[in-house]
């Protein structure tokens, strides 16, 4: 990744959630990322349900969403990336072992998109998704 070049980036769940709570566990290169005006962010539509779904079980406490998920998105000028039929079919296609059907969207939508995806997993870069961290 070449810094200084305009960047189009699609936040995992948990960098876009640490952006908002400011927390340390957010790596340099992904606040830089975030934050250069030249660069686009995308979240995507999984992981506002991801968020959803984890805060209704309880498992996710770290971020008030006082006017909702998608005010927050709006207010950091993030664009919201929907879920299409080509994303679906290519995350239900992908031929590597990832059971987490949220990462599986966002590689999927990385990979159709030409997006750099945001994220401390590893475990994507064996779905050759570029990743930045």
């Amino acid at each position: 990744m070449e810094w200084g070049r305009r960047l189009r980036v699609l936040l995992d769940t948990h960098a876009f959630l640490w952006w908002l709570a400011d927390h340390p566990n957010l790596s340099h290169r992904a606040r830089h990322a975030i934050v250069d005006e030249a660069d686009d962010v995308f979240v995507s539509a999984a992981s506002v349900w991801e968020i959803a779904t984890k805060r209704r079980i309880g498992k996710l406490n770290l971020v008030p969403f006082q006017d909702g998920i998608e005010a927050e998105i709006e207010a950091e000028r993030f664009h919201t990336l929907t879920v299409t039929a080509a994303h679906a079919e290519k995350a239900g296609g992908l031929n590597h072992v990832h059971k987490d059907p949220f990462d599986r969207m966002l590689i999927a939508q990385a990979l159709i998109e030409g997006l750099v995806l945001v994220s401390n997993e590893a475990v994507f870069d064996g779905f050759g998704v570029p990743r930045l961290w």
